[in-house]
């Protein structure tokens, strides 16, 4: 039986030929590609200036630092998301706050983050869940209220939208992902749009090893950086995908619509949002009493591939250490226990849908 995986990327013949162009051509880190890369990223987020990186979670940092966020500092933000999303607040020798979710949107609690304010705290860093947008009005009002800095991580939201205005395109520091496993992808990569011109010259100084060059021989370092420029590999293959992103993300929507007609197999679906979601991924949080391991090797048999996104992060034994203790975020904690991801993916035919809502429901018979 073919497998039918929770995800896959799609890459079409002219990009896979541009990129052996890029090959071909001996300029395979970054260069011309990553250039006309970030300039068409900036036209899709309103003429801001962005910066490509190696990662999004590259991009992450780099935001932290350019928001001055240090060693002392609170950034509060979401238990529910890939580690890497609190990983770099301990990255830049800040503390991450936890917040719970709320339990529809699966999205921090914005009602919750006023309350875990303090002296300390100097950002929010908020993950849109799934491609599916927190509430950016609600979000920008109370970072202005309390003086804070907005770092978005919306690492799984390119192509998302709040109110018609494409993510991106309007507030604070915004980080994308280009993972494999994203609506578009560089294979691995990720994008950091800024807010002001003017942080582009630190940006990209954090970016490759603080180094500013000039003339034909002058170089000079004056801050630490990294190592996290993108390839023009990588880039080229970011080209030929942003062409495709409205239809990528109109044929997601086709499927998601489709799973919630056919869905029979019980648990809690996502908020039915066709406006503003991208749908970077489908997920339901299965009944209480199902066995999500058991859950995922049953469909597995079925040749059907699940995902984990994600664990509440608290939970990890890294983050133990520093003082969370299970029972801190009952929302966060029942999802992640039960939480799993189906296949959604452009080249998904419509029985595929069928044939995991199917699947699920034998499954948790």
């Amino acid at each position: 039986m073919k497998l039918l995986p929770f995800t896959r990327p799609q890459i079409d013949e002219a990009t896979i030929a541009g990129v052996v162009e890029v090959l071909r051509s001996g300029w395979i880190t970054s260069g011309p590609q990553v250039k006309a890369f970030e300039a068409a990223l900036s036209k899709r987020c309103g003429g801001r200036p962005v910066r490509a990186f190696s990662s999004g979670t590259a991009a992450l940092e780099v935001a932290l630092r350019l928001a001055g966020i240090g060693e002392g500092d609170e950034v509060i933000t979401t238990p529910l998301s890939w580690v890497a999303t609190a990983n770099v607040i301990l990255e830049v020798g800040a503390r991450p706050v936890f917040v719970d979710i709320d339990p529809r949107t699966r999205n921090i609690d914005l009602n919750l983050v006023e309350k875990s304010t303090n002296r300390k705290t100097k950002a929010i860093l908020p993950v849109d869940l799934a491609g599916l947008p927190v509430d950016r009005d609600r979000l920008y009002a109370l970072s202005r209220s309390k003086h804070l800095r907005v770092i978005e991580d919306a690492a799984q939201s390119f192509g998302a939208s709040w109110k018609g205005k494409p993510l991106g395109s309007f507030g604070d520091l915004v980080a994308f992902s280009f993972h494999a496993n994203k609506n578009i992808t560089t294979a691995e990569g990720g994008a950091l749009v800024l807010p002001d011109e003017k942080l582009i010259p630190m940006c990209e100084k954090l970016r490759l090893q603080g180094v500013v060059r000039s003339g034909d021989d002058g170089m000079e370092v004056d801050v630490l950086g990294g190592k996290s420029n993108l390839t023009d590999v990588a880039a080229r293959i970011g080209l030929g995908q942003l062409p495709r992103l409205k239809a990528f993300t109109q044929r997601r929507r086709v499927l998601a619509k489709k799973y919630f007609r056919l869905w029979k197999a019980g648990g809690d679906l996502p908020p039915a949002d066709f406006e503003n979601s991208n749908w970077h991924m489908f997920q339901v949080v299965l009944p209480d009493k199902a066995d999500r391991a058991k859950f995922i090797a049953r469909m597995r048999e079925n040749g059907i591939g699940i995902g984990v996104h994600y664990p509440a992060m608290h939970l990890f034994a890294l983050y133990r250490r520093l003082g969370w203790k299970a029972g801190q975020f009952p929302h966060a904690e029942r999802v992640g226990r039960s939480i799993v991801t189906l296949p959604l993916f452009p080249a998904m035919a419509d029985e595929d849908v069928a044939r995991v809502c199917d699947a699920a429901r034998k499954a948790l018979a």
